[in-house]
């Protein structure tokens, strides 16, 4: 079974293990030299001497005896006779007194010798055959019976101790799982301030990973007693006295020992490959069927899924009764993506880039195990069974963490299709403590339109538990905007978009003002993105973060949390504190995002410009929309030049504005080309979301006439400031107190200059 790996390659070559996993190992404790035995169903006639070693069972697959095991054994029969040899002898001299003699069986033990003579055959083949069970009969004077009945015997006990060595070592595991669970408690409860309660780190890297670890670790453990329970059902069902013959045991035991325990929790890999083949052909007809399937909203313009069409087409069984605390999100979405699709596939297969293909949505994801390699070197038909964590840009929506099959399969010469799908079984022994969230047939279905183009059809199809939501977010999130496939769908054109104006030779000089050279250009970019992806990172209600609710004068939702930046360079080393507040506001989300990113109205409500005009010194564009930026703003206060880098986007779905003061020389070093990943940037910003109600009255937008036809925004504004450069500091309670005024001060500015001063609850 694969290991989880963060980093790992595509799974077209060896999948590298990132999470250590339990030194348990199923397999066989060895193999008898000359090659492996294959096993025999002997047959045990009642009454016959030595039945007492277990007549009518099967035997397993021997295992190579160690010394300890390999001494003179009395075997369990053997016991039995001479014990019944001396009731025997009492018995009648009872029956003479009576005059009613029975006569029995006496019985002795095997000498040592004899004993010497049959290992010496066990260890070369632990199932003689009839010839050799003659020849040795004669040489050491027994029955043949008996002889058959001593390696009868003989294999059930090594079936046993080999038992034995299997649950010791599943107990050494447990326990040193239960210790790093009992250590991993600890560590989170000392990390807490006694005074303020605030958490004094949020859990750093090292952390994190153990956590993860921790999780991953038990859910292996879980599919190893599966894979235990499992096998010894089917070695009892192939126990039975009528298989005389053995052919079926011979079949199983002659299976390698890898593909006898392969499978996920207990499923063997022919149950998993028909299930995401099932979950392909559903996929295919969600994708390309219309009505009565899919029905267009008159209200919204999107595509809703008919329900009970679904129950008809695909035959679901108990579909409204079996998860009565669920609800059902389904979503279709269909676009053109700037990217090559051999290059698409690529980023669906590999975690990582998959991952940062979509940083605002997954915080984290890993792959867990590696199903199966698929054929060739393009990847087709490789199945991996994958983890994700799913986060909105807020703290006040909480995480849905999903276990999901990925089955990456080409469809034709120029269409591929990328399947995810949950298992019951999985998603059941993983941890009952999740959220649970699983997904039923989706994914996306890739067609290549030449030119560097692919046309995407992105099928969500979500089945969650229900659980409270904040009432800001509510429409957003009971609606399926927030995981749906409008969400997935921008985001992924969005990144796309991105790679081909970061790749891109001949950009007009308008898109690259203010830096000279190509090389500067990319420089700035990949900082841009960096300090983005930071952002979200800090904001997101993940459990990288650890949030505290405070007291607001200003009766706003306001969070806050902290952490220990020890040893990256990418952000100033000491103790980082964020404070995070979101809000709903009577403006159309692109009025504003248009607000916000403009440089020419900073001052309306950025504390740090003192209302002293901001200049752009540096515009470069990463998009066809104007609002897709990397900007240099200059702010000049009290005689000092203060930079700082702006990176704004906007999609359908979400408009962000993220910015960070930078050091003015380091920052002319990155625009002539420098490297910049040890540039430390400290991110703040904003995350701008439609409301999730398509009309709402007194609403003010781009354009009069569009007055009553667009919702309001959801406004999630966020502050980063470092406390203490000494990385042993605590956040006191006067840094929370400014920066909790900080994100006052600047929320009454937004609203001061949007006219929404008045408003205070959202309407919903």
């Amino acid at each position: 079974m694969g290991v989880l790996d963060m980093s790992n390659p595509p799974p077209t070559s060896q999948t590298k293990d990132f999470f250590p996993s339990p030194a348990l190992s199923l397999s066989l404790a060895g193999i008898f030299r000359g090659g492996a035995a294959t096993a025999n169903v002997e047959e045990v006639e009642e009454g016959d001497e030595g039945s007492g070693g277990g007549g009518g069972r099967r035997e397993l697959e021997t295992v190579e005896i160690s010394s300890e095991n390999s001494g003179q054994l009395r075997s369990r029969s053997d016991e039995e006779f001479e014990g019944e040899g001396e009731q025997d002898d009492h018995d009648d001299d009872e029956d003479d007194q009576n005059n009613k003699k029975k006569k029995r069986k006496k019985y002795h033990r095997h000498t040592a010798e004899q004993i010497r003579e049959m290992e010496a055959l066990f260890k070369e083949s632990p199932h003689p055959d009839e010839k050799q069970r003659q020849e040795l009969s004669k040489q050491l004077g027994l029955h043949p019976r008996q002889v058959k009945f001593w390696f009868q015997n003989r294999r059930t006990q090594i079936k046993a101790i080999q038992e034995r060595h299997e649950n010791a070592l599943l107990k050494t595991e447990m326990e040193k799982l239960h210790e790093e669970n009992k250590a991993l408690r600890e560590t989170i409860q000392k990390a807490s301030c006694p005074n303020c309660g605030f958490s004094t780190s949020t859990k750093n890297a090292s952390t994190d990973t153990e956590e993860q670890q921790l999780r991953i670790e038990n859910a292996r453990l879980k599919s190893q007693v599966e894979k235990l329970r499992t096998a010894t059902g089917r070695y009892t069902q192939g126990t039975s006295p009528n298989n005389s013959s053995g052919s079926a045991g011979n079949e199983i035991e002659n299976k390698s020992c890898l593909e006898f325990y392969s499978g996920i929790f207990g499923l063997r890999k022919s149950r998993i490959m028909e299930i995401v083949n099932q979950a392909l052909e559903e996929l295919k007809q969600m994708a390309n069927l219309g009505e009565p399937l899919w029905i267009r909203s008159l209200e919204t313009g999107r595509e809703i899924l008919n329900y009970d069409e679904y129950v008809k087409i695909f035959h679901v069984e108990n579909a409204r009764h079996a998860r009565p605390k669920r609800s059902i999100e389904a979503s279709r979405e269909t676009g053109i993506v700037f990217v090559d699709l051999s290059q698409l596939v690529q980023c669906f297969m590999d975690v990582n880039q998959w991952k940062e293909m979509f940083p605002c949505m997954v915080s984290k994801a890993a792959t867990v195990d590696v199903v199966s390699m698929g054929e060739g070197t393009n990847g087709d038909g490789v199945v991996q069974l994958m983890f994700a964590e799913l986060q909105m840009l807020t703290p006040t929506v909480p995480t849905r963490e999903v276990y999901f099959i990925r089955y990456s399969k080409q469809i034709s010469a120029d269409q591929w299709a990328i399947v995810d799908v949950s298992i019951d079984k999985v998603e059941d022994s993983i941890d009952a403590s999740l959220t649970k969230c699983r997904k039923r047939p989706s994914g996306c279905i890739i067609e290549d339109k030449s030119n560097g183009h692919c046309k995407v059809t992105w099928v969500e199809h979500l089945e969650c538990q229900k659980s409270a939501v904040h009432s800001l977010y509510r429409a957003i999130v009971y609606s399926g905007l927030a995981f749906g496939a409008r969400h997935w769908m921008t985001t992924l054109q969005q990144q796309c978009e991105r790679l081909v104006f970061f790749m891109a030779t001949n950009v007009p000089t308008k898109d690259s003002n203010g830096v000279a050279i190509l090389a500067g250009r990319k420089s700035m970019l990949k900082l841009a993105q960096r300090m983005t992806v930071s952002f979200y990172r800090a904001i997101g209600a993940s459990s990288h973060n650890t949030w505290s609710k405070v007291t607001s004068k200003s009766r706003d939702d306001i969070r806050v949390a902290s952490r220990r930046n020890l040893n990256d360079p990418g952000e100033p080393l000491g103790v980082i504190l964020c404070v995070v507040s979101s809000v709903w506001l009577p403006v159309s989300h692109h009025v504003l995002f248009d607000f916000l990113r403009d440089e020419n109205r900073r001052n309306e409500w950025d504390i740090m410009s003192n209302g002293d005009p901001v200049q752009s010194i540096a515009n470069l564009a990463k998009g066809q929309d104007r609002g897709n930026a990397v900007t240099i703003q200059t702010i000049q206060t009290n005689d000092n030049s203060v930079w700082v880098l702006q990176d704004s986007c906007t999609s359908a779905y979400e408009s962000m504005v993220v910015y960070a003061p930078v050091d003015i020389n380091g920052m002319q070093s990155v625009m002539t080309g420098c490297d910049s990943s040890n540039m430390a940037v400290l991110p703040s910003g904003f995350s701008i979301l439609p409301d999730g109600v398509e009309s709402r009255p007194l609403v003010i937008t781009s354009k009069p006439e569009e007055k009553n036809t667009e919702g309001g925004s959801l406004l999630t504004i966020a502050f980063q400031i470092l406390t203490s450069n000494s990385p042993t500091a605590k956040a006191s309670a006067e840094s929370v107190e400014s920066v909790n005024t900080l994100i006052s001060c600047t929320l009454q500015k937004i609203k001061a200059s949007l006219n929404c001063e008045d408003v205070d609850d959202y309407p919903g």
